[in-house]
Order: C-alpha cells, then structure tokens, then sequence
C-alpha cells in the first residue's frame, strides 16, 4: 500500500513539474514571439514583395508581371461599408468578435464544413492571424510558423480592438490583379467606390483572398468564384446578415466585372501558366517570390494566331459561330508555341445582358483551349489507327451502307418487342450518302461515319481508347459511359489535348507531353525546374505513317471536301482531319467544329463554336478549316518543306484485307437449274461456272484477329446479322442483272 502511495505521489509531482515546465516555456515563447509585433504607426510599411515575371521563349517579351505593384487605398473603417465587414467575418471568421485571436471551433467547423460540402467552402485560420501571416510571416508551411502566426495573433488583439484588426485586414489583404484592401479592390473589379458596392459584389470580392489566382474573374473558374459568392450569401441570409429579398435579389444580380485592361500579353496561355505555377509553388510563392518564366511561347506565331482566330471569327458571325480557340505545339519538342482561348480576351460577353456561365455564346475570360467540348470526327484517327495497329490495312473494304448497329434492333432500325425505340442506332453520314464498298483510306480520309461505327466494332471500344489515353487524350475515365458513337466524336476532350496528341502521328509514334514552361527560376536565379526532352514511344512507326499517309492525301480527301478545301496548303504536306458534332435537337445543325492539322514540326488545332452549345449553320471544315489554314500558311512561311516518310506496302492472305470486296469461286454446277452438281448428276450435265460471293467483313474475318482464320460461325457476333442483312439489302437495289443474281442457292461446306 505504501509502494503504491509512493509511485502516486511521485507521478502527480512529475505531472506537476511538467505542467509548470509547459507553462513557463509558454510564456516565454509567447512573450518573445510577442516583442516581434511591430508599431501600429508602421503597419503600412510593408516588405518589398518581388513580382513574377512571365516571358516568351526568347526572354525578350514580358507577357505578364504578377504583383509588380501594389495597388492600394487606405480608407477610414467607418468608410468601409457595413455589408463589406459582414460579408467578410461571414467568408473569413465568423466568431470573430467572440474569440482572442484563435477560433478553436471555427477550425472545427471548418473542417466539417469542407468535408460534408466536398469543396473548400470555410478556412480555419481567424482574420487575426490571417492579417499576421500575410503581414509579417513568411508563407512557408511549417509548425513553427503556426506557431508564431497563432501567438501574435493572440498578442496582437491584446493590443488592438477588433473593429481596429478588421481595419487592417480589410486595408491590408491581397484581393488578386495587383490590389490590396477593399478600396482598391473595388475600384478594379468593379470601377466604383468601396461604398457603393452592392451586396452581390461584396460577396464575390471577399470571395478572392481565399485564393486570388483560382478566383480570379479574369481567370477559368468564374463557375467556382459565382459558387463561392453564392454560399457568402447563403451564410449572411441564415445568420441575418441581410434580409431575404437582399438575399433574393442577390441571387438574381448579373455581376459584371471590368475588362481586365493591363499589360497583359497571351492572357489566356499567361493564365494557363499562372495555374500551373499556383498549383505547384502555391499562391503565395507566385504572388511574393519574384520568380522569372520563361515559356514556350513563340511570341511573333501568338500575333499571327490571336489575328487569325479574331479574322476567322468575325467571318463566322454570320453563320452563328461567336468563338474560336487555337493551339499551336511543336512536335518535336512538345513545347506549345500559341495559345488562344477566345476571340477576345478583353471583349465583352455575347449577347448583351447573358448570364456568363449559363447563356452566354460568348466569354472572353474562358479558356476554350482546355475546356471540355465534343470534338465530332476529330476522334476517329484513334480508332483507325487501333484498326491498322490490330492487323487491318488501309485497303481493308468496309461496307459504307445504312445499318442499325443496335442488336436488339431489326436492320431497318425497327425496335424489337420491350425495346425502346430511341436505344436503336442508326447513324448517316454527314451529306447523307452511302457508296457501298469502300476502303479504310478512303473512310477515314473522307470522314465516313457509317464506315467508322464499324471500324471502332472491329476494332474495339476499350482497345481504341487505349490508344487515345495513350497518346494524351485525359477525359476518358469512365468507360462505361461510351459506345460505337464514341468514334463520331461522344466523348468529351480538351483541344490542348487533341492537338497534343495528333503530333504523336506526325512524330511517327513519340509522344511528348504538352509544356508551357521552358525554365523557372527564384529570386536569386536559382533554377527550380527546366525544360528536358522526354518523348516515349507509344504507337508503331508504321501505324503512324499510315495515318499521315491518310490524312495527307489531298487526292483521297477530294470526293468530300474537293481538290482545293481550306484543309489544303498547296504543295506543302498536311495532314488535316476535321470534327463536327451534331445539335441532339436538331441534325441540321452542329454544336462544334474542329479541324487538327500538322506538319512534321508543327501541329495546331482550331475549335469554333459557341460557348453555351448554341447551334451553329457550319461544318468543321467551313468555319475551322480556314482559321487552320491562314494560321498554318503565316506560320511556315519561309521555312523547310518537309514530308512524312511514306509507310511500308502490306500485303496479306486475306482479299478483304487487300481491297477485294468481291470473292470468285469456281463451282460444277447442274446445266438444267444452275444448283451444285451432286455425285448423281450425270458428267454430261456437269459444267464449271464462275459465281461471286460478297458479305459483309464479319463473314471473312475473326474481328479479334484478322490476319488469322476466319470465324466457323460468323452468325454467333451480335453485329453479323444486321450488317449481312443491310448488305444483302443494298445489293439487292443496286446490283440488280449483275453478277449478284446468279448467286447459287445452295453451297457445300
């Protein structure tokens, strides 16, 4: 009893001992930590923050300087509006007048709000010490740093009133575009005093501080930025911050920000450059740290792009097409030389009045170069190339007749019994033709949808998309989202992507990821990250140039587009392909239009449309194809003329394979009624004849493995009987008293 009164005795005098060694080392930390505030006479005095600067490839041109000055207006608080000071304890710290300077709950609170709402919708830090940490600390992440920034932030509301903190974080805070403190904030985004700002408007500026760059209205998460605002008014309605027809009204106010008119050069390739730099080296490093990029960026092939896309795009007003966007890659380096998001990076939204984000046919700030659009036809030379990669050749024959490619559908597209009519498939091609046998050259290079559907069967849906995640396509994640319509063009891709991986081809199978960025260095010119060469081969060279081969061929692109299309750079090379994808409401119309063509050394992409999916009255290769083509002429103007390297000939056992649709066999048949001779028949009425057969691909062809045997049961592929059926039916109306109609009917085995 009394060891065990002894061990007690001696733990509760080391518990003590500790807890007083705890507090003793507390409060000297807090009063050495607290020695560092500085004078509140000072508080405007600053650190020097050093800009970011961005240039072009040659270091001559400065595209963008991030906060090479600060602007910023100090006001009174009592000049500082009520609905600011509630918008912001409502965004920032909403127990602010409750706590010393370290909200405890509202870091718990936070927390649980950003799990259950699954975004960043509440920060942790209290305005206290976000004021210390953007004033005084260091932007590092370091438990030593929340250490101080938590102790300040309690010496300073020693000293300090709240309303008096509120001040300086409200004078004081970053908002983005080089402003700092709500006047100048207001005066940027909104041209008007800090005063007349509207309960809207304040909910989107004190949105920005949370992350200035991802915000930003001039940006491309202006969806993001409206949602944030959104919830502020959401939080100030249920905290009685405003009333509910503020709220209401709130709600249905367009907020329209200034045109961003600065000494801004490739803004929406700038602005690429800036989200990759924030996501990798944080706000505040980009914002503070004084680093120097150069880019990839070809500043004289920028000029000729951005005139080329706002020319093309005033040419297609009259066909309803408001946008364009364009891309420019070298090949051989992966390197991207231009970049245009929009017509207009400064102009104004269209229609006048559109909700941006909702209704607008046009938004200037919105990088339609990596948003996700529908790219039409411009996906099929993933699939084809899948095709010639799995033993098809260029000559292989596919039938180009109307099929339903829905089994459960009969060939003429009737819906069977329990089935829904809308799950039948029957797609047209674009001029609503069909031209019977045709070879994969002459389906790919004149775009033939009936043709393709088929190619992507035989070729495989999981196995074309390999290829094109292979290659740079990144958006196809969900695979059970896709069919045989992914070929014309289902899914959703980004056009940095597609022409990113279009330069795979013109590099015979070496595929490079896409870069912006040639060198980056810190303050003291400390290289932190350098441009080096990584391509990886990723397709067969024969595969490759089997492509070229296709989609250089101004010749077999002629039926469809004619001998001098826009898709055409007279004796220079090209290969070209163009998308368009179909209205759902309406077949006559289109909703985008692509065209993707490269040389050797270089590969761009061009997209026209509207940005809120307005149909449109031109094709890919008549509101795109032009753009592609002035662009393309400028820009290899006075340099090499290169050529693909012409693939290998491949000649196989398998007449479909090569180009023979018809198959000749030889056969005894009977004189009197033309069936097959039997052993009864007697040899004077034995004669030999001639009869052609011709089925569709499938009867020849095991589809898994077509320089293999054919298949023993062609009947047992769900598309066999509609494709035979549609075949024998075309023949049918357009063989009529040829070779066709002295077919036996009956065969041997």
């Amino acid at each position: 009893m009394k060891k065990q009164h002894r061990l007690l005795s001696r733990l509760v005098f080391w518990g003590i001992l500790t807890f007083f060694v705890f507090v003793v080392l507390f409060i000297l930390t807090f009063f050495y930590y607290s020695r560092q505030l500085p004078n509140p006479n000072n508080w405007q005095d600053r650190k020097i923050i050093q800009s970011t600067k961005i240039y072009d490839r040659d270091n001559e041109n400065l595209l963008y300087e991030i906060h090479g000055e600060e602007k910023r207006t100090i006001i009174p608080f009592d000049e500082i509006p009520k609905i600011i000071k509630d918008a912001t304890i409502v965004a920032e710290d909403v127990e602010f007048y409750n706590h010393p300077g370290i909200n405890v709950r509202g870091i718990l609170r936070a927390v649980w709000a950003d799990i259950k709402g699954g975004a960043l919708l509440e920060g942790g830090s209290s305005i206290t010490q976000q004021l210390i940490k953007n004033a005084y600390l260091t932007p590092e992440r370091t438990f030593s740093r929340k250490i101080k920034e938590a102790i300040l932030a309690i010496a300073l509301e020693r000293r300090y009133s709240k309303d008096e903190i509120l001040n300086f974080y409200l004078n004081q805070i970053p908002y983005g575009s080089n402003s700092y403190g709500i006047e100048a904030a207001a005066q940027t985004y909104f041209n008007k005093r800090a005063k007349d700002l509207t309960a809207a408007e304040a909910a989107y500026l004190t949105s920005l501080p949370r992350a200035t760059s991802y915000y930003s209205p001039y940006g491309s998460h202006g969806e993001e930025l409206k949602s944030r605002a959104n919830y502020i008014l959401g939080r100030m309605h249920e905290l009685k911050y405003i009333s509910d027809d503020e709220y209401n009204d709130s709600l249905k106010t367009i907020v329209n920000f200034v045109s961003q008119k600065t000494n801004i050069s490739a803004p929406h390739f700038v602005m690429f450059v800036r989200d990759y730099l924030t996501e990798k080296y944080g706000e505040d490093t980009v914002e503070k740290g004084g680093l120097k990029i150069t880019t990839t960026l070809n500043f004289d092939l920028q000029k000729i792009a951005e005139k080329s896309v706002e020319e093309g795009a005033k040419r297609n007003e009259v066909f309803n097409v408001k946008n364009a966007a364009l891309v420019a890659i070298d090949p051989k380096t992966g390197q991207i030389l231009a970049m245009v998001g929009s017509k207009n990076y400064f102009g104004d939204p269209e229609p006048d009045g559109c909700e941006p984000g909702k209704n607008c046919q046009f938004e200037p700030n919105v990088n339609v170069a990596t948003r996700l659009r529908q790219p039409g036809s411009a996906f099929k030379p993933f699939v084809y190339a899948t095709a010639i990669n799995n033993g098809y050749t260029p000559n292989t024959i596919i039938w180009d007749v109307s099929t339903e490619f829905n089994p459960q559908c009969s060939w003429d597209g009737v819906a069977g019994p329990n089935i829904d009519p809308r799950t039948c498939y029957k797609p047209k091609n674009y001029d609503g033709k069909v031209r019977g046998p045709v070879t994969i050259k002459q389906a790919l290079a004149n775009s033939l949808n009936i043709p393709s559907v088929k190619v992507l069967y035989l070729a495989g849906i999981n196995n074309s998309i390999d290829t094109a995640e292979s290659l740079g396509i990144t958006t196809l994640k969900d695979r059970s989202r896709y069919g045989l319509s992914l070929v014309l063009g289902a899914a959703e891709v980004k056009l940095l992507d597609m022409t990113s991986a279009y330069s795979v081809f013109g590099q015979e199978g070496i595929k490079r990821e896409p870069t912006g960025i040639l060198k980056i260095e810190n303050s003291n010119g400390q290289v932190l990250e350098e441009y080096k060469d990584k391509g990886q081969k990723v397709m067969k060279e024969q595969v490759a140039r089997e492509i070229n081969e296709i989609l250089s061929d101004n010749n077999a692109r002629a039926p469809m587009f004619g001998l001098y299309s826009t898709l055409s750079l007279g004796d220079r090379p090209a290969a070209v392909k163009t998308g368009t994808t179909q209205d759902p409401g309406d077949e006559t119309k289109s909703r985008d239009a692509w065209t993707i063509g490269y040389t050797p050394s270089l590969v761009v992409g061009v997209w026209t449309g509207n940005n809120d999916n307005t149909p449109v009255d031109k094709s890919g290769s008549g509101a795109a194809g032009p753009i592609w083509n002035d662009f393309m002429k400028k820009a290899l103007e006075g340099t090499i003329m290169e050529n693909f390297t012409k693939p290998e000939s491949i000649l196989t056992d398998k007449p479909i394979l090569n180009g023979q649709y018809q198959i000749t066999v030889n056969l005894k048949v009977n004189k009197n009624n033309g069936l097959l001779a039997t052993d009864k028949t007697p040899p004077d009425l034995i004669q030999d004849k001639l009869f052609t057969e011709i089925h569709e691909i499938l009867y020849w062809l095991d589809k898994n493995n077509p320089q293999g045997p054919p298949p023993d049961y062609p009947e047992s592929d769900s598309q066999f009987k509609n494709w035979e059926e549609s075949l024998q039916n075309w023949l049918k109306n357009n063989y009529s008293g040829g070779p066709y109609n002295y077919l036996p009917k009956e065969y041997d085995n």
